[in-house]
């Protein structure tokens, strides 16, 4: 929430947050001022105030995504000055090498592929340039291989790997201006969202980046529910329609190698609080159950028909925090009722043993005192 003014006085829409630009949510315009900023170096623009047109703004921030590549070279700017260092130098250490993308870069480094524009009419080639964008290369300029990307794939899909926190991943996945009601795509902090058809009917969520340099096109994309990361890398910079290509790679993969499933194995160590919470519970007169896993979360679930499921899992407090659906962030409390029997508060909705049972927690009572017979 941290305002940019409050780390780079000079930096252009100071009042923007971190969040708004790792977001694109700062109304901040798309590209800089000319000349057109791929295919020039950064000499050009010498100081953050030179990054952003003026007015800087599109749009009021924090009402709607638009994507802004300077919005991204002043995040840029923000890591280095925090750090002391510049922010390539930081991601090598914190991500690239614990992560294993030894072919990564700033710059080219050689073998590396030269990027080329092809004639739309003709079959014929210009070679094109490849500059140091100076404050715009946080916005694009990294130099990598499909391996290493499928690293970064992994990892953005994984826990974190001790890099980043599973929290921090989940709000990188997550939308955070509201899509529209029918949507194709969204975007998270720095992490975009897609919706491809899947093969067998229905949706397949998946999330990375898609982007392109003069010269250059790239696409990376995971799916948690399939357990596939997928890149893709051209030197050409037209011609490849990088989604579509991306969503029938998918539906191929997932149709003709499956990924299986992992096998079951008992629970190393079960906590008895969470266990005297498992079997079925009564939300007034909806069944559900919980039931806790391996991995000590408690699972919420419906007996008949369907339910508002989500999963819990135990916070710093000890407490158990709702981590998706209607239920997401919200707090399941065990209580005991006058007999010493439990019951569970579940954001003010009381989940009992038996449908309504007992009268004394159920919030109005029953009119008639009993259930009719």
């Amino acid at each position: 929430a941290d305002r940019i003014d409050a780390h780079l006085p000079e930096a252009p829409a100071g009042d923007s947050t971190i969040h708004h630009l790792l977001s694109h949510s700062a109304g901040l315009a798309s590209e800089t001022p000319p000349p057109w900023w791929e295919r020039s170096p950064g000499t050009h623009r010498p100081a953050l105030p030179d990054v952003l047109p003026d007015p800087p703004r599109r749009h009021p921030a924090g009402r709607v995504f638009h994507y802004s590549n300077p919005g991204f070279g002043v995040l840029g700017e923000l890591v280095a000055a925090k750090e002391g260092r510049p922010w390539f130098d930081v991601l090598a250490e914190t991500v690239l090498v614990p992560l294993g993308m030894t072919r990564t870069s700033y710059l080219p480094v050689a073998p590396h592929a030269r990027g080329w524009a092809v004639h739309p009419w003709a079959d014929v080639l210009l070679p094109e340039p490849a500059h140091d964008h100076g404050l715009l290369a946080a916005a694009g300029q990294l130099w990598s291989t499909p391996s290493d990307l499928c690293r970064f794939g992994v990892f953005l899909a994984g826990d974190g790997d001790g890099i980043l926190g599973a929290e921090s991943l989940r709000s990188m996945r997550t939308p955070a201006v509201a899509p529209d009601q029918v949507w194709s795509g969204s975007y998270g902090l720095g992490v975009q969202q897609m919706r491809y058809p899947a093969a067998h009917g229905g949706d397949r969520l998946v999330f990375g980046h898609t982007g392109s340099m003069p010269g250059f096109l790239a696409g990376l994309m995971s799916s948690s529910a399939d357990g596939l990361t997928i890149a893709l890398q051209s030197n050409a910079w037209a011609g490849l329609a990088t989604a579509a290509l991306h969503s029938d790679l998918f539906s191929i993969v997932a149709e003709l190698e499956p990924t299986m499933p992992e096998p079951w194995r008992p629970a190393e160590h079960v906590d008895p609080e969470a266990y005297a919470l498992v079997g079925p519970w009564y939300w007034g007169a909806v069944a559900l159950s919980l039931s806790l896993r391996a991995n000590g979360e408690l699972e919420l679930g419906g007996l008949a028909g369907r339910a508002r499921e989500t999963r819990f899992v135990r916070d710093d407090e000890g407490r158990w925090v709702g981590r998706q659906g209607y239920y997401f962030g919200e707090y399941l409390t065990p209580r005991l009722d006058g007999t010493g029997a439990m019951y569970l508060d579940l954001g003010s909705f009381v989940l009992t043993r038996q449908p309504y049972a007992p009268a004394e927690v159920v919030p109005g009572g029953l009119d008639l005192g009993s259930w009719q017979i």
